[in-house]
């Protein structure tokens, strides 16, 4: 990556001035660490909490503290760590009051220092993707995974190079309140919503309240931005009076007018482009439209930027197909909500499979309505052979379905329904694996299943 002054991305002394704190003589750095098990050398580590605390609503509260893994993160080659209280290693460290607080002063001074165009995305499900699909096309700086929520957002702005071109953040939510403070953090130069669908809705009061949340983005938009959303997507109640640019299937700014597998044909600025959709299916589309309608809204021309999707991977566990043999296997197991269900089903049934199976496990954070949510995906599996239904909320669906299509029912994604699984599934099997986060992902399940096909095979 060349020499060392090229790979620096923050002096010390910057360091002190973004952080506030008196400035002294220290190393620069190449990088920003929150996790000493995937810090490299030459790395800043920020020494965060478990818990971030009563100002942020983390997913999962640990008991952990950074501060604990300071030595091992100097043993590790860090260039010096980020600390509060009383801290005592032979590492150069920069004293803060908080260090989350820290994170995010080095976060807006990241983003104040580029000089470059700073986009930001967020939606009910496909933002990852997006974020992927969008980093490729501009060939921009991006976060790797889902770094989306309070401290995960904080930390791909400071990483972000200060002469970065381009640079895509992902911001999400699952409480009331969020979106909002990311989006003033990011202050981004054009903001797209992919979509507003039931998914983390339990702490919402209704649909529309997440559509508010999701429309807080704006929050971080001055004059001279632009709001990139669906067509149709009311902004009521939306203090946004600027620019913005609509997309959607045969409506929109830019309209997805046909999709075949994983080709679509996608109209914009009065003219028709023909775009690869990496993993194919109707809401990939949609998301390959929406990047389209940002880069419209960014003064990007098409041609080139779409044609470097040729060379997109789907990120693992959203949509991957894998060919096991005789055997498809489509692993869209990272997450699940009603309607992305619905999608991945929709693609399933229009397989040219000997038999279509699709293995279903929970929808989580659904609120009141989970149990009537779960039993309406019966309509959508009217065209598969089969279902294998996973987790207590899924009864509700394998409880709906006709008969002839139950093919087992488990509590937990587990050795014993693996085992069951293979010996379901049979040469020339199209299987779909899809459910919330924790049922599949979170185990593991659609990569040990991939492996236990392809050994059987």
């Amino acid at each position: 990556m060349g020499d060392t002054a090229s790979k620096t991305l923050w002096e010390w002394s910057e360091l002190c001035r973004a952080t506030g704190v008196s400035e002294v003589s220290g190393p620069s750095v190449t990088g920003i660490s929150i996790d000493t098990r995937t810090l490299d050398e030459g790395d800043l580590f920020v020494a965060l909490k478990g818990n971030p605390g009563p100002r942020f609503r983390a997913a999962v509260v640990g008991a952990r503290d950074g501060h604990d893994f300071v030595a091992d993160a100097a043993a590790r080659g860090a260039a010096g760590a980020m600390v509060h209280g009383d801290v005592d290693v032979a590492l150069p460290l920069l004293r803060v009051n908080d260090t989350l607080d820290g994170l995010w002063d080095l976060a807006r001074h990241a983003r104040n220092r580029n000089r470059g165009q700073i986009v930001a995305v967020t939606g009910s499900s496909g933002k990852t993707t997006a974020k992927d699909f969008l980093a490729t096309m501009l060939d921009a700086h991006a976060a790797e995974g889902s770094f989306n929520n309070f401290w995960g957002v904080p930390v791909s702005l400071a990483r972000m190079p200060r002469d970065a071109k381009f640079s895509v953040f992902e911001l999400g939510t699952n409480h009331p309140g969020e979106i909002g403070p990311l989006a003033e953090l990011v202050k981004p130069d054009v903001a797209l919503v992919l979509n507003v669908l039931p998914v983390h809705i339990g702490f919402f009061t209704d649909l529309d309240d997440l559509r508010l949340e999701k429309l807080a983005i704006v929050d971080g938009l001055d004059t001279t931005a632009t709001l990139v959303l669906p067509a149709g997507l009311s902004t009521k109640g939306v203090r946004w009076k600027g620019p913005t640019v609509t997309f959607g299937q045969a409506e929109g700014d830019v309209q997805l007018t046909h999709l075949e597998r994983e080709s679509a044909t996608i109209k914009a600025r009065g003219r028709e482009l023909t775009v690869r959709v990496p993993g194919g299916g109707v809401h990939r589309g949609l998301t390959i439209t929406a990047c389209c309608a940002l880069c419209v809204a960014l003064g990007v021309e098409l041609d080139g930027v779409v044609e470097r999707l040729a060379s997109v991977e789907v990120p693992r566990g959203r949509g991957n197909v894998l060919r096991l043999g005789n055997i498809v296997l489509v692993d869209d197991s990272y997450n699940a909500n009603p309607e992305s269900v619905r999608q991945a089903l929709v693609s399933l049934a229009a397989s040219n499979a000997r038999r279509k199976i699709a293995v279903l496990g929970d929808m989580l954070e659904l609120g009141d309505q989970e149990s009537a949510m779960h039993r309406g995906l019966a309509t959508s599996c009217m065209g598969l052979d089969g279902v294998v239904c996973v987790g207590e909320r899924m009864r509700n669906l394998y409880d709906t379905l006709p008969e002839a299509q139950r093919l087992g029912w488990f509590e937990a994604a587990t050795d014993e329904t693996l085992v069951r699984l293979c010996a379901l599934i049979e040469s020339g099997d199209e299987v779909l694996v899809k459910g919330s986060n924790r049922i599949f992902w979170a185990v593991g399940f659609a990569e040990r299943l991939a492996g236990a096909l392809a050994e059987s095979s």
